[in-house]
């Protein structure tokens, strides 16, 4: 488990949404005020305000990827289709280890009616709610693709690569 995994896992269990979690485990290194990441993905979690659709740990890992890793430039076409080809490399790779990247899915919810209410978050909630590891997988992922990416960079200049990302 990386320093990223361990972070998203905590905030998760400290009442934050599964987007809100993963991406702001990242916030130190996107440059981001821990406030201001968690009011970006504030909305996106319980599969988009809680309508159950992509994960917000899928979600949250996504958005940090593409501030970290992504590409800014439209007419870029090949940095466009290299971020893509990232994003879907991550999303294969959750939906190995967990199945899906749909949260209804993932929590066996199918059929079941949509509200926006929060669920109260209890010990049992906790205890039975796969969603902090759902976190810590997501934001271990994306540590590992950090990795990758910079030891690509590294490479490829003739550098050494960077040690592993900081922790928060």
């Amino acid at each position: 488990m990386s320093g990223s995994g361990e972070r998203a896992e905590a905030l998760f269990c400290a009442g934050y949404n599964c987007a809100q979690s993963t991406f702001a485990a990242f916030c130190g290194r996107m440059g981001l005020e821990e406030k201001t990441a968690l009011r970006l993905a504030s909305g996106l979690g319980a599969g988009v305000g809680r309508q159950r659709e992509v994960c917000g740990a899928v979600l949250g890992m996504t958005m940090a990827a593409g501030l970290l890793l992504g590409c800014d430039d439209p007419a870029d076409g090949a940095a466009k289709t290299a971020t893509y080809a990232m994003v879907q490399d991550l999303c294969a790779q959750f939906k190995a280890r967990h199945g899906s990247i749909v949260c209804r899915t993932l929590l066996g919810l199918e059929g079941e009616s949509v509200t926006p209410v929060s669920t109260p978050r209890t010990a049992a909630f906790y205890r039975d709610r796969p969603c902090g590891g759902f976190c810590r997988d997501a934001a271990d992922l994306l540590d590992a693709q950090l990795t990758r990416s910079a030891t690509q960079s590294a490479t490829q200049s003739g550098a050494a690569a960077p040690e592993k990302a900081d922790k928060p």
